[in-house]
């Protein structure tokens, strides 16, 4: 049996495995079990090299060695080989996360910190300018803008934009009014949806006729987007600039004089 290279090519990428590898499960799943030296000759892999290959596949749960002589190879159902995956991906993924909560605590973080202390302080904070793209750092730094605001957080985007961030913006926001910070909202769209967000900070919310998308902490720091909610990749500014947020604060205000959660 021949091999196709496509198929090849794109099991080796979705299973993380090398070409020799993936030909060797691949050839070991069309005879469900079998000896080294068929396996080699279905996957045209050298015969010297499917042992090594062989055990390196028995370690990753792709295949099980069969006691008895000649020894042979079983291989793994794939529905089961995906399910190790993920528990795996999942497992490492948890642990990674435990590292990083911890890595505040280390020396070597206070050393991070000084250093960026000390580079950023002979900076004016007019000068303070960032481009963001991709959604996943947007929200981060929409997170950090949020969570650092002292007094005011102005929300101006749409309820399309409003739903797909929620899951940062909202346990942010609720933190805000916990911490008696003003939360200002202006939402565009549909009225029921932003109804469905009125109703989340228990207040009267009258849809805006505004398309824009602006976030801005103590009518000095703002992140405005460049992108509409529904492009491919998301693009905005950060800019650290009190005359120009104030600017911005103001004429969000007039447009919406009933947007303020209590």
């Amino acid at each position: 049996m021949i091999l196709k290279q496509e198929l090849v090519k794109r099991i080796k990428d979705y299973f993380n495995l090398n070409i020799y590898e993936t030909k060797v499960w691949l050839a070991l799943l069309t005879k469900g079990i079998a000896s080294a030296g068929e396996i080699a000759q279905i996957s045209g892999v050298p015969r010297s090299r499917t042992y090594d290959v062989l055990e390196s596949l028995e370690k990753r749960g792709f295949a099980i060695t069969k006691l008895g002589k000649p020894v042979k190879y079983i291989a793994v159902r794939p529905v089961e080989v995906l399910e190790k995956m993920k528990s795996k991906t999942m497992q490492d993924a948890q642990e990674k996360i435990k590292s990083l909560s911890g890595l505040k605590d280390t020396t070597e973080y206070t050393e991070l910190e000084k250093l960026h202390n000390s580079g950023i302080a002979p900076i004016k904070t007019h000068e303070i300018t960032g481009s963001l793209r991709g959604r996943a750092n947007v929200i981060a730094r929409l997170r950090e803008l949020i969570q650092n605001a002292k007094k005011e957080v102005i929300v101006a985007t749409s309820a399309e934009d409003f739903e797909d961030k929620s899951r940062v913006l909202l346990p942010a926001l609720e933190q805000a009014l916990k911490s008696n910070v003003k939360v200002k909202l202006s939402i565009s769209g549909q009225s029921e949806k932003v109804k469905k967000i009125s109703s989340r900070f228990n207040y009267k919310l009258k849809p805006s006729d505004s398309n824009t998308r602006i976030f801005i902490a103590d009518r000095a720091e703002i992140i405005f987007m460049l992108t509409p909610e529904n492009s491919d990749e998301e693009i905005g500014v950060w800019l650290n600039s009190p005359f120009f947020a104030q600017s911005i604060s103001g004429m969000l205000d007039n447009q919406n004089k009933n947007g303020v959660v209590k």
